[in-house]
């Protein structure tokens, strides 16, 4: 084999361009799209929502605002205060969805830690103007912790309720005083700012844990 012959071939193991083997080239390579996979799920995770349990509202959107009477008659206005809110719409005479609702709400409220449980406040609007008096929301409110209850006269509340996305109508009506009211089961995740942050469906209220772990990442 002449000198030439000698300069030209390279050993199969090696890369021409830079005198190292092809398999550390290639580590190498595929090291640099780890990194930039990584880069890239890691930039759009900062872009992406909280993966939360509820429905998220993206963007965020304010709470609208609205007053009415509590159950202690004292005049009322939402404000969060610094607090997050679990708001959902209701009446004392519901057979089932609002003692649940309210139980589980005050069972997730009861998880948090001392210092959140402070800023957690679970608000009920009357969608029963007619027979849910303050009177009436005090009495009921009495088996659910420390909920609070808003009686707003209509026309108002159809307003508040529509700000909200919320409906309601009366229905299986046997007298004056003698009916029930299909409503919009959902309750709001309100954030300390007044902002909206997402739903949960009445169905997903039994998952305390899920939920705890929705409201202490609002909360952050």
């Amino acid at each position: 084999m002449t000198e030439l012959d000698r300069t030209d071939v390279h050993p199969a193991s090696a890369d021409p361009a830079l005198g190292r083997p092809w398999y550390v080239s290639l580590t190498f390579a595929l090291i640099a799209v780890a990194l930039l996979l990584g880069g890239v799920w890691f930039y759009a995770r900062l872009k992406t929502p909280f993966p939360f349990f509820g429905t998220a509202y993206t963007p965020p959107k304010s709470a609208p605002v609205f007053s009415g009477t509590d159950q202690n008659n004292a005049a009322y206005t939402f404000a969060p205060n610094g607090k997050t809110t679990a708001l959902f719409f209701g009446f004392t005479h519901c057979p089932n969805i609002c003692p649940l609702s309210l139980t589980y709400l005050n069972k997730l409220r009861e998880r948090l830690p001392a210092a959140e449980r402070r800023d957690f406040q679970v608000v009920l609007i009357s969608v029963d103007p007619q027979r849910d008096t303050p009177e009436q929301l005090k009495s009921y409110l009495s088996f659910f912790g420390t909920a609070t209850g808003v009686h707003i006269s209509e026309p108002e509340l159809k307003k508040v309720a529509l700000s909200y996305g919320a409906g309601y109508n009366k229905a299986d009506i046997r007298g004056p005083d003698d009916y029930q009211i299909n409503h919009t089961t959902a309750t709001y995740l309100i954030d300390r700012q007044g902002k909206i942050r997402l739903i949960w469906d009445y169905t997903q209220l039994p998952q305390l844990a899920r939920l705890q772990a929705d409201v202490q990442e609002v909360m952050q």
